[in-house]
């Protein structure tokens, strides 16, 4: 699904890391964690055609219908942009071609399932940061997306909303999709998630998060 080979990343001249080889299978659910400017959400910019590697190369093979999705960190939305809840989440609908009453159908669930009904017509401005994520993660489950990035998709949930997050999370793994997700929880990882990339300035490590997370915290993001 995913392989990148002698990657590097960073500021021009700076890679943040020793060359990165990585092969993600299809249908793999792997967290991606580390320091705090360690890299870990450019590198999930480059893995996604984003931005630019400073050397190496991704290889994605997924299938031409629904290509991948990408959830950003929420502060890179503009909060003032003048849409409405529902017409957010409706833009997972994007590139899809179906009947208007199957859509409506469709975003009826999600909005429920996200607990976000009743909120269809706020603006962005009026939600909290818990509604907003949860927008967003609503959003991405109305694309058709094999291969998901999520950059600290568990951000501003209360422990409802982090429930949520890792039962869809385990959903979309059942239908055999590839998740690749940035998280600070590390208890979460160990729990939820098989595999973890650990990002380091001295090397990258990819291996079961229960053997890599077995020391304690200050250890492991240093």
């Amino acid at each position: 699904m995913l392989r990148c080979q002698a990657l590097l990343w960073g500021a021009p001249g700076q890679p943040l890391t020793p060359p990165l080889d990585l092969h993600l299978p299809t249908g793999s659910l792997s967290a991606v964690i580390g320091a705090n400017g360690s890299g870990k959400t450019s590198l999930l910019k480059v893995l996604a055609g984003l931005q630019k590697p400073l050397a190496g190369k991704v290889e994605l093979a997924i299938p031409r219908r629904g290509g991948l999705a990408f959830l950003a960190q929420q502060q890179q939305l503009d909060r003032q942009f003048p849409i409405s809840l529902e017409e957010l989440v409706a833009a997972g609908f994007w590139g899809k071609h179906e009947p208007a009453r199957t859509r409506r159908d469709k975003l009826r669930t999600a909005l429920a399932d996200w607990h976000l009904s009743g909120l269809e017509q706020r603006p962005l401005m009026a939600l909290s940061g818990g509604e907003l994520q949860r927008a967003l993660l609503a959003r991405m489950s109305l694309t058709e997306a094999p291969l998901l990035f999520l950059d600290e998709p568990h951000a501003a949930l209360d422990e409802a909303g982090q429930a949520l997050l890792w039962q869809q999370l385990h959903a979309w793994h059942a239908q055999g999709r590839t998740l690749l997700l940035v998280c600070h929880d590390l208890a979460a990882v160990r729990q939820h998630i098989p595999q973890t990339l650990l990002i380091r300035s001295t090397g990258c490590l990819y291996a079961p998060s229960r053997e890599l997370i077995a020391q304690p915290l200050q250890t492991q993001v240093a």
